[in-house]
């Protein structure tokens, strides 16, 4: 440096700026240079394997500026946790400019997939832009982020958009500072970029770019079932009109009650067939474009077939979200079924050769893309209950944002758990520094393919973020099939793994993602989870303060008839139910649903199943509770998917403002345990039944004894604060009640929001139990 760059220095000052949180992907490089220069600031700035790093220098007053508006003008996605600021030395530089990504510790935030921006959909449809109709246009704002990288920190030969070289204009539009796709990293046009095939169910290739668009559409027009490879997956689609494609749909996929996702071509059509609220229009065309579930209108003209949803008053309902999805629904005009790629039980297919082999005697045609998808992922589905949005399946859109740790959470920094969830509805998390990253959906691990997608997830996460677990944890059922991955992981790293109880993680997880310690009463109602005892649990009311957790109340317990069996077989658990109340004399009581749903052979086996105790384990399962109340009232006897008798009896209240209840005894169990006495609430409902009282003001009365029960047994324990979880927290009226009766005797109520309340939650709440178990843990 001469002499006079000397002088000139001594009047600058030179700041290095560390930034961490969502701050890759969203165009925050090109906004830090615009400010800068605005500014007249010089230094540079780029993307790190932690974030984003910069280095400024100029006068007092303007670095002042800058690092006061910098927090204030982000970009729309970006989002900043954590903002370190140090002043060096100035080296008399005199332009700013954006340098090449630095790679070392990986800890860098992956911005989720976002819908098709305003401005990249008027390219689309604009006859005189250079990408009309091109169905992978994106920009800094929107287009794939978390299915396409692979590795960190995200950039372009980091993603799986390495094969597609830019052509020249492209180029410049990435090289520009000033253009909204510099630096996009899936930047593309019709010259240079991924590009559609139509395909018959035999792989071979019919048509190609917009000609295999329209081959789809007309696919869909008759009846046929289409296989669309989308952001993150593939779609299965139909014409929801067409009643003949929609039972087909579900023969060939093995589905024969549970609704179907329909994707609509317009927000008024939405409106024509849907009851949408401000809140739910949000939803529906926000970047993260969820499923939202709606209230459907009763007899619209030209809507969706009742196969789509059968007997269920709510239509789950979303907007295209990708040029793809815009161009084709726009050609239609008219909502499909949008179900996962997937045959019952398997993951969702991401590859168009594994989707013909998996798929292929069940769609008619795949319309297909080249670009490749690095991590499967699922479309989130959300619902607006108390006013707020209650995320039920959290994947594209919202994942793998973290969740920080609560700060007053004392653990080891460099520790790194890895949890992998449950058997439902599975995810996994892993702790890294003071964040938890909650992977996307993976589903049920009932079959071969699905225990592979949680492996292939699991290691996907171990090389994005280099992780090293130091410890796994687990659910503590010693049969799940992630509890066995996670104990063939830990012998192979010989690290330790730790079982976790099923609803304490529930639990957790809502304090987690509310940034709560300290002492809370807990209750956690679900279907099932291993207890401490043994047995089955699920209808858990725990005290926890500080390190310790304490079941203070559940269920009387009753026998589960056949185990697993009753889980599909709601008379089995109504007809436990009622042998713990009549004993042997319900098998001759013919006017009760459930007995009248057996035949006499069958009724013989369970009389001596119940009189021997043979596979009937004792169960106090809130979900159990529902089904066997299901099929008392003879909603139903069989269930197709888990949740339906509780969804059943939700549809059927039709007196949201009624207020009665039936009563429910409170006895005193082993080690001080309140037991929760269902038997005078069904003695009541028989009574009702006996007087014909409709099932609508039945299903009321029951789901408010349930709410007069949480508030009792939240004013005996005395604690102020109250956090509910588990998937019996998804029933809307029952949610929204507890909450509107507890606040109404003073309690701070909390619940899961971002996180979802059912198994999808766990593995979050499963690395917070094993966080508090280290010393110092809170």
């Amino acid at each position: 440096m001469t002499q006079r760059q000397r002088l000139a220095t001594i009047s600058l000052q030179r700041l290095h700026i560390v930034l961490r949180g969502v701050v890759q992907g969203v165009g925050f490089r090109p906004f830090v240079y615009r400010l800068a220069t605005e500014l007249r600031l010089s230094g540079w700035v780029m993307n790190s394997a932690a974030g984003v790093e910069l280095e400024v220098e100029g006068a007092r007053s303007q670095l002042d500026r800058f690092v006061q508006r910098l927090p204030q003008e982000l970009p729309t996605h970006a989002t900043i946790h954590q903002m370190e600021t140090s002043a060096i030395a100035p080296i008399g530089d005199t332009t700013f400019e954006i340098r090449a990504s630095l790679h070392g510790k990986k800890r860098a935030i992956i911005l989720p997939d976002l819908a098709t921006c305003p401005e990249c959909l008027r390219e689309v449809l604009d006859p005189d832009n250079r990408r009309y109709r091109y169905p992978f246009t994106t920009c800094t704002h929107c287009g794939p982020r978390f299915s396409i990288v692979q590795t960190l920190p995200y950039d372009r030969p980091s993603t799986t958009m390495q094969g597609f070289r830019m052509c020249a204009q492209c180029q410049l539009e990435y090289d520009n500072p000033l253009d909204r796709r510099f630096h996009a990293q899936p930047n593309a046009c019709p010259v240079c970029g991924p590009h559609l095939e139509g395909w018959s169910a035999h792989g071979a290739v019919l048509a190609t770019h917009e000609a295999a668009l329209q081959l789809a559409a007309k696919a869909i027009r008759q009846g046929n079932i289409v296989a669309v490879k989308g952001l993150g997956g593939f779609h299965l689609m139909a014409d929801s009109r067409n009643g003949t494609a929609v039972q087909r749909l579900r023969q060939v996929k093995q589905r024969k009650a549970k609704p179907f996702a329909l994707m609509y071509p317009s927000l008024n059509q939405i409106r024509a067939h849907c009851c949408v609220s401000a809140q739910e229009e949000l939803l529906l065309r926000s970047p993260m474009a969820p499923i939202v579930l709606l209230q459907r209108r009763p007899h619209t003209a030209d809507g969706p077939h009742e196969a789509v949803a059968p007997d269920n008053p709510n239509l789950g309902v979303m907007l295209p979200y990708t040029p793809l999805h815009h161009l084709l629904l726009e050609e239609l005009g008219f909502p499909v079924v949008a179900t996962s790629g997937n045959r019952a039980d398997e993951p969702i297919c991401t590859h168009e050769h594994e989707a013909l082999e998996r798929l292929g005697n069940l769609a008619d045609l795949f319309l297909v893309h080249n670009r490749p998808i690095a991590h499967p992922i699922d479309d989130s589905i959300v619902r607006v209950m108390v006013g707020r949005v209650s995320v039920l399946r959290r994947a594209r859109g919202y994942a793998p944002l973290p969740i920080p740790i609560p700060a007053a959470t004392h653990h080891q920094p460099e520790s790194q758990i890895l949890a992998v969830g449950a058997h439902l509805k599975s995810a996994i998390a892993f702790s890294l520094k003071d964040r938890v990253f909650v992977s996307q959906h993976i589903g049920d691990l009932d079959t071969r393919p699905a225990v592979e997608a949680l492996q292939h997830a699991i290691a996907s996460f171990e090389s994005l973020y280099e992780l090293r677990p130091t410890a796994i944890a687990c659910d503590a059922h010693p049969d799940y099939q992630s509890t066995r991955v996670a104990q063939a992981l830990g012998q192979q790293l010989s690290i330790p793994v730790i079982p976790v109880q099923h609803h304490h993680a529930h639990i957790l997880a809502a304090m987690a993602e509310h940034q709560l310690t300290g002492s809370v009463l807990g209750i956690a109602w679900d279907g099932s989870g291993y207890g401490l005892d043994g047995s089955i649990w699920g209808s858990e009311i725990l005290h926890i303060r500080d390190l310790s957790v304490q079941r203070v109340a559940h269920l009387r317990p009753f026998p589960l008839l056949g185990g697993n069996a009753a889980i599909k077989e709601p008379r089995r658990s109504a007809i436990g139910l009622l042998y713990e109340v009549f004993g042997n004399d319900v098998f001759d009581r013919q006017d009760l649903a459930p007995i009248h749903a057996c035949s006499i052979q069958e009724l013989r086996i369970f009389r001596s199943m119940l009189n021997q105790g043979l596979n009937t384990p004792a169960t106090s399962s809130m979900g159990r509770l529902f089904d066997a109340i299901a099929s008392l009232t003879g909603l139903l006897q069989y269930t197709q998917f888990e949740g339906q008798a509780a969804m059943a009896i939700e549809s059927a209240i039709a007196q949201p403002n009624s207020d009665t209840a039936y009563t429910f005894a409170m006895q005193s169990g082993p080690g001080a345990i309140d037991i929760m006495d269902w038997k005078p609430m069904v003695t009541q409902i028989l009574e009702d039944m006996v007087l014909h009282i409709p099932i609508s003001q039945i299903a009321t009365k029951f789901h408010n004894t349930l709410v007069h029960l949480i508030v009792h047994m939240a004013q005996q324990i005395g604690e102020h604060r109250v956090v509910l979880s588990g998937g019996c927290f998804q029933n809307k009226y029952l949610l929204e009640r507890t909450i509107q009766s507890l606040t109404a005797h003073g309690m701070e109520v909390h619940w899961p929001q971002t996180i979802p309340s059912n198994d999808g939650g766990i593995a979050l709440g499963q690395i917070m139990a094993v966080l508090r178990m280290q010393p110092g843990g809170a």
